[in-house]
Formats: C-alpha cells, structure tokens, sequence
C-alpha cells in the first residue's frame, strides 16, 4: 500500500509582512463585528456612543464626539438614531442649559450586554488559533503598540482616519 503524502501547510503570502497580517486581521475583525453589531443605529459608531455612555459619566454631546472622534454634526445624527430607537436620551446639563447629557436607557443598557457578548465571541474566535496564554500575551503587546503609535500620531477624527485609509 503506497503511503498517502501529508497534506501541506497552506502557504502564507507575503507571511513576514507585518502591514498584510495586521490587514488580514483587521478585515476579518471588521466584517465579523459589522455582523455582530447589525441592526444597531450607527453600527460600530452607534456601539461606541452607547458603550461611552454606559461605562463613562454621562457626558456632553459634546464632549463625547471629541473623545470618539466624531464630527458634531454627524454626533447628532448619530444620536437621533439612537434616541429614536430608545437606547439614549439626551438631558439638559445642570451646570449648562444649552448642553445635553448622552445618558443610556435600561433598553440600551440590556442591548449593549449582548452586544458585549456577541463581540467578545468575535474576538475568542479571531483568537482561537492562539493558546489562551498567548491570547492574553498578544492583546497587551497590541495595546502597548497602539498606545505607543496613538501617542506618536494621535488620533483625533476616526471618520478622517478612516477616509484616509480608503485612499
């Protein structure tokens, strides 16, 4: 009986180019979270703004699309959406009238629990291929690098730095 080859290893192109792996890695992060976060007003950005106004002190309008890096006017439409669909309210600021508070609602609070849920298996099963040592390991090498290279070059408009790498 002929001895049946062992099948190859998938070749990897272009395997030691740092710019392709974070590519590849990031596309798939990007169309597995759309998918997870399908149906929110906003998509991601909607995700941010709700995640933003659970975790933080409810901030302003304002200042929330400063610290997301969202143009103001497209903040408020964002923010209509996500009031319409009952995730947010907006509340007049004691210290300033004329300002508006982005607080959750119970409803965006139960929704963003799934969606926390969803994303983290998103990211187990991007990660799966790494032990779970190694997983811990590479998310704080990540986090260290994007720190460093946000620190060098801060992001300050991701719609613009988004445009940017479309070009």
């Amino acid at each position: 009986m002929a001895a049946v080859p062992a099948p190859e290893r998938p070749t990897i192109p272009l395997g030691d180019d740092l710019g392709w792996a974070l590519g590849v890695l990031f596309r798939a992060y990007a169309k597995a979270s759309a998918a997870a976060l399908e149906g929110v007003p906003g998509g991601p950005r909607g995700y941010q703004v709700l995640a933003t106004s659970v975790r933080d002190t409810p901030g302003t309008q304002l200042a929330l699309a400063h610290q997301l890096g969202v143009d103001r006017t497209v903040m408020t439409y964002l923010l209509d959406d996500l009031e319409k669909a009952g995730l947010v309210t907006r509340q007049p600021d004691p210290a300033d009238r004329r300002a508006r508070r982005i607080v959750a609602t119970d409803q965006g609070r139960e929704l963003l629990r799934e969606l926390d849920e969803r994303l983290c298996a998103v990211e187990a099963h991007l990660l799966e291929a790494l032990p779970e040592a190694e997983q811990g390991t590479f998310r704080a090498l990540l986090q260290r690098l994007a720190g460093h290279a946000n620190s060098a070059d801060p992001l300050h408009n991701t719609c613009q730095a988004v445009a940017e790498l479309a070009t």
